[in-house]
């Protein structure tokens, strides 16, 4: 990485609880790419002056996590279509002062599904109503799935995020089972209440044939390492940070780094 100079461009990820998945895959791009930029993680402490200071200062992209991809649209000049369908922003990338918001975790679990080729007749429990469950149901419902279950105690935000993909809602599990559940919400996350914690009991496990979680780190959540142990095949939240984070990265710069320094900078991101 090169010497902190006037001329290093910045990009930054905004987040309740950062970590350094983003910071060690993006500066490791970087560096492999020797492009005079730096990425840096924050929590913030007032979400409207922190994208205030993207603007000000002329930082070039933002990553936005949980809490804030829904609260930052109001935020932002310009929604791309695949942030405004389904109202939830995970990049922004400031271009001369105008701030422009996407969405790649929609192509993430997108790519996700299509890899490991989940059948679209599966079944599917989808835990959490937030922004990353938007672009979750999202790409459930264009890959074909019809058999989506979201389950949000909330039933307001619940309910209309089911309703609005044709989906149905409940407010709790209650014993339920699928093909495959999806965790969207931050149980199992490092630094978090419920880091311990299954966000799926361990008959839904038994029952599954694919088990997902979107929590990125740990990569091994609770979740992850029961689905293991009950020989589930699993998709993880690192593969989710990885093909979005390469997709923030070529919005940022404009350049789409070699499959060979991907997998170095996964490689690098998650040996931390």
């Amino acid at each position: 990485m090169p010497i902190l100079n006037k001329d290093m461009t910045l990009c930054i990820s905004l987040s309740a609880r950062p970590s350094n998945n983003g910071t060690r895959f993006h500066n490791h791009l970087y560096d492999q790419l020797d492009l005079n930029w730096i990425y840096k993680a924050f929590a913030p402490t007032d979400l409207a002056q922190a994208i205030a200071g993207v603007r000000g200062l002329g930082i070039r992209g933002c990553a936005v996590s949980m809490p804030y991809k829904e609260d930052v649209m109001a935020l932002v000049d310009e929604l791309d279509p695949s942030a405004k369908a389904i109202d939830s922003v995970n990049t922004i990338v400031n271009t001369d002062g105008h701030l422009k918001a996407y969405n790649t975790d929609y192509t993430a679990i997108e790519q996700l599904l299509k890899t490991n080729a989940v059948p679209p007749d599966y079944s599917v429990l989808v835990q959490g109503a937030g922004g990353m469950a938007k672009a979750t149901v999202a790409a459930l419902r264009d890959a074909g799935f019809s058999d989506v279950t979201v389950i949000a105690r909330n039933e307001t935000t619940g309910r209309a995020l089911a309703d609005q993909y044709g989906f149905r809602w409940r407010a709790a599990l209650d014993g339920g089972t699928a093909d495959m559940i999806i965790n969207v919400t931050p149980i199992g996350m490092a630094g978090g209440p419920d880091v311990d914690s299954l966000s799926f009991p361990e008959e839904a496990i038994a029952a599954a044939t694919v088990v997902f979680d979107v929590v990125a780190l740990p990569a091994e959540t609770p979740l992850i390492k029961a689905a293991r142990a009950a020989g589930k095949k699993v998709i993880t939240g690192a593969e989710v940070a990885t093909i979005q984070a390469l997709e923030q990265f070529v919005l940022y710069t404009g350049v789409r780094p070699t499959d060979d320094q991907v997998r170095a900078a996964e490689a690098f991101m998650r040996a931390q």
